[in-house]
């Protein structure tokens, strides 16, 4: 988009003013969007959103502008608007920018771009009539496939460069189901940093067909118990709780504005020693990997507990510096309207030693989660909500009726310490994390793991700086 000479140019005029660091982020996104509700297709959407951010940064103060006009005209114009928030003179050598390279590739086969409108508006029909057919129980069905193509510049006054391209597909099937005067949802999704050829590794038909599925079951489920009781999430479930429990308490932003339970924790015990907590941002094909981060630094993998103990935090460039450590690949953002802060990518627990099955079967009586739905936390204090979208209890090892409308409540740092079993197997869900008025796409994962107590269908307020997770 813009040649290596025109962007220390840029980078120079934004430290004009005195600043002590400048970036800038170029963005070219590509979109479509394709959904279907009522028996027919209602939306095919495309777009390209094209602008630029630029941040310059001068002590505690941090400016930060964007523009839709790539020129070097009104890019140099941006620059110099940010530059004015730095006081001061300036001081050094002019910017010298070095290209860096992935450390991997996405190994795309077929680019959205590629292929026809016309074959994407048919796998979004034939998951819309295989979840229809399902039972006529199923009333309404909405279904939505939508690709991202992404091209982006990075460069910065600390001689950071990097050219980046990044493709995400994803597709979601919501079923309701209607009998009796009652009326229950079930949601199934897909994606990742892949192209069309998601499609030819996971049937959207049975995608479809599972979502009517858990909508029948919740029609005919009885209401989930209130109180006290242990709880085993299986891994289908996916990592909702790992990305609530304590994932947004481990962005740096947060611990150094003290927003975070974990915040003064480093080296303590802060979960059962059966629990690691892992940020991986380069496992191929998940929702949330990266290459780069949207600053230019690696995607990385960093294990965040180590068997209960706390080793660190995420870190993107300005909490890096506060805190004098290395970013860890966690600065992200929306796009170039934003400006980036710490964000999980793909979050883990790490699998056990357990049997999945014998987990079950050694629990006397308790809820098993087979599906998670959206959550939300409070990470001063670590409180957190999660709405089960599919539930069973269990009786003497075996699993019995469905139940609906549980809610699981509870504490992040304590709920990790009542972890007592966890299975060798592992799960991945995707979902869009909301935080400070941002989205980005995330992964999550957990194995199959027990929880020796959990309140179940209760609540628990959650102030307005809490953060939240969105199942696509």
């Amino acid at each position: 988009m813009l040649s290596k000479n025109e962007l220390e140019k840029i980078l120079d005029a934004a430290l004009e003013e005195g600043g002590d660091f400048a970036e800038i982020f170029v963005e070219k996104k590509f979109t479509t969007g394709i959904g279907c509700e009522d028996n027919r297709i209602e939306q095919v959407d495309s777009g390209v959103d094209l602008g630029a951010g630029m941040r310059v940064i001068k002590g505690d103060t941090t400016s930060y502008a964007y523009t839709n006009d790539l020129s070097l005209h009104g890019l140099m114009q941006v620059a110099n608007i940010a530059s004015r928030a730095a006081a001061g003179s300036r001081q050094g050598t002019p910017v010298k920018i070095t290209k860096r390279f992935p450390q991997f590739d996405f190994d795309i086969e077929l680019p959205p771009d590629m292929v026809p409108v016309a074959n994407k508006v048919e796998q979004v029909e034939r998951a819309n009539r295989a979840a229809r057919r399902v039972d006529e129980r199923i009333k309404q069905v909405s279904v939505g496939l939508g690709d991202v193509i992404q091209d982006v510049v990075m460069a910065n006054s600390d001689g950071i460069y990097v050219e980046d391209k990044r493709i995400r597909t994803r597709f979601v099937v919501n079923a309701v189901g209607s009998a009796a005067g009652q009326i229950q949802t079930g949601f199934e999704s897909l994606g990742g940093t892949q192209g069309f050829e998601i499609f030819r590794r996971y049937s959207t038909e049975e995608l479809a067909e599972a979502a009517s599925r858990r909508a029948l079951l919740l029609l005919e489920a009885a209401p989930a118990p209130a109180g006290k009781m242990p709880v085993v999430m299986s891994a289908e479930a996916g990592g909702t709780m790992v990305h609530e429990a304590c994932g947004h308490g481990l962005e740096a932003d947060l611990v150094q504005k003290k927003l975070s339970v974990y915040g003064e924790k480093i080296g303590q015990q802060v979960a059962s020693p059966l629990v690691t907590v892992v940020d991986d941002a380069t496992i191929k094909g998940k929702y949330g990997t990266l290459r780069f981060d949207d600053e230019g630094n690696p995607g990385q993998k960093k294990t965040l507990i180590d068997k209960g103990i706390l080793k660190g935090f995420m870190y993107d460039n300005l909490t890096a510096k506060k805190s004098q450590r290395p970013p860890t690949g966690n600065g992200r953002r929306e796009s170039f309207k934003d400006k980036p802060i710490p964000r999980m990518t793909n979050t883990y627990i790490a699998p056990g030693k357990d049997d999945p099955e014998k987990i079950i079967q050694n629990t006397t009586y308790g809820l098993l989660v087979r599906k998670m739905g959206g959550g939300q936390v409070n990470t001063t204090n670590g409180d957190f909500v999660f709405d089960v979208a599919e539930g069973y209890m269990i009786q003497d090892g075996e699993v019995t009726n469905p139940v609906r409308g549980a809610t699981l409540t509870g504490n992040g740092p304590e709920t990790l310490t009542l972890v007592d079993r966890i299975g060798k197997d592992l799960g991945f869900a995707i979902g869009t994390c909301g935080k400070d008025g941002q989205g980005v796409p995330v992964s999550d994962a957990q194995p199959t793991i027990r929880i020796k107590e959990m309140i179940v269908g209760g609540t628990v307020h959650v102030s307005p700086s809490s953060h939240m997770i969105r199942r696509l």
